[in-house]
């Protein structure tokens, strides 16, 4: 109930907001983009890459009707302002907090729990940047920042084209070389791909459209694999996809599987992204069990792992066993393609060494768990039959 009141006020200030007057009318605009013209793409000094313009909150409103009209020429509709703030909750873990008048957020990739509002530009530079994003609470939408030629084709007027090249002739800034944006060989391709960036977020996100995701995954990817490992962003089956795919290429049985899997929020709680584990049972055969070993050296590593409490530990091995102790009914000392299937489990292992795990599983009902108390059974039954 009283997160239903905290939506409701949050819808009625942003309407509130967004029957206001914007700050950015025509002529800040031009402002803003003749600035960004006069400082260029980029400069460099001494062969290093130099700073040649500061953004400030005024460059990122000048982008907004920008790119509320490539959305909507995309076909994107803007979903009401009670989805969008359950939406980015959602995604993001992120509340649209309806006392603020900020008409932004700042969302930090590297940092999921940071709340603070900088501007970063995504693009390699001598800036070490955390990858960042912006929602717009207006616009209902969310974007990275860009300098407005990344987005908008201002070359069609002659007037700014001109304009461009005049400040190129009268730059006289000593020992600083700046790369103009019409210079940029490559630009309307850059800028191409930066409108079907913003389109395809957008889409997907808040639109639902699923036609998208293929497109997201091949040409998005560091976005993609962010909103699973950081966000826990795990409804997509596809994005889950990636994420194994990928961490299976690279890591191959490596215990670091389970830092994606379990993790705290921003609360400092355990949060367990059951898609995941649901994804490693699916994907698992009799000759293919290398996400599964890689869950279970996680399991085997937890007794030195200093980010859980002993309950936590407990909690995260008795979803390790419930995903893992089944298939070891069946595939048990079975060596074949992919797969080295050991004589026992690690929830095996573990409960040999602490008897304590089976009553701690029993005190909290197996944790609403399908397979634990089965697996539970077992152990259990084999325990005692050695040690007759």
């Amino acid at each position: 109930m009283i997160k239903r009141i905290a939506i409701f006020l949050a819808v009625l200030l942003l309407n509130k907001f967004q029957s206001q007057s914007p700050e950015n009318s025509e002529s800040s605009f031009m402002v803003i983009l003749k600035s960004q013209l006069i400082a260029g793409a980029s400069g460099e000094k001494n062969e290093t890459d130099y700073p040649t313009y500061k953004f400030t909150l005024k460059d990122l409103e000048a982008t907004e009707s920008i790119i509320s009209k490539e959305l909507k020429d995309n076909g994107y509709k803007k979903p009401s302002t009670e989805e969008f703030i359950i939406r980015i909750n959602t995604v993001f873990k992120r509340i649209i907090d309806p006392k603020s008048e900020s008409r932004y957020l700042h969302i930090n990739f590297e940092d999921k729990c940071s709340k603070g509002f900088k501007l970063f530009k995504n693009s390699n530079s001598i800036d070490v940047n955390p990858y960042s994003t912006y929602v717009f609470k207006n616009g209902r939408f969310i974007s990275d920042l860009y300098s407005i030629p990344e987005i908008m084709d201002y070359t069609k007027n002659p007037e700014l084209f001109r304009f461009e090249k005049d400040a190129e002739n009268n730059n006289h800034i000593k020992d600083v070389k700046i790369y103009y944006w019409k210079d940029i060989a490559d630009l309307k391709n850059i800028r191409k791909q930066n409108i079907k960036t913003i389109v395809a977020r957008n889409m997907y996100l808040f639109n639902d459209n699923k036609t998208y995701v293929t497109w997201l995954i091949t040409q998005d990817p560091t976005f993609v694999k962010t909103l699973v490992k950081q966000f826990g962003y795990t409804e997509e089956p596809k994005f889950n996809d990636l994420i194994m795919n990928d961490y299976l290429n690279n890591y191959q049985t490596s215990s670091d599987i389970g830092d994606v899997i379990f993790t705290k929020n921003c609360n400092g709680k355990l949060e367990i992204r059951t898609e995941l584990l649901k994804y490693i049972k699916e994907h698992t055969k009799s000759d293919e069990n290398r996400l599964l070993t890689a869950l279970e050296n996680f399991g085997y590593a937890l007794k030195d792992n200093n980010s859980f409490t002993p309950d936590e530990k407990y909690k995260i091995l008795a979803y390790i066993g419930n995903t893992v102790d089944p298939f070891y009914l069946n595939f048990a000392g079975v060596n074949s393609g992919n797969a080295v299937w050991n004589a026992e489990s690690v929830l095996y292992n573990s409960i040999v060494k602490d008897r304590n795990i089976i009553s701690v599983f029993q005190k909290n009902n197996y944790y609403d768990l399908p397979d634990l108390k089965d697996s539970l059974m077992r152990i259990q039954g084999i325990i005692e039959h050695s040690s007759e």
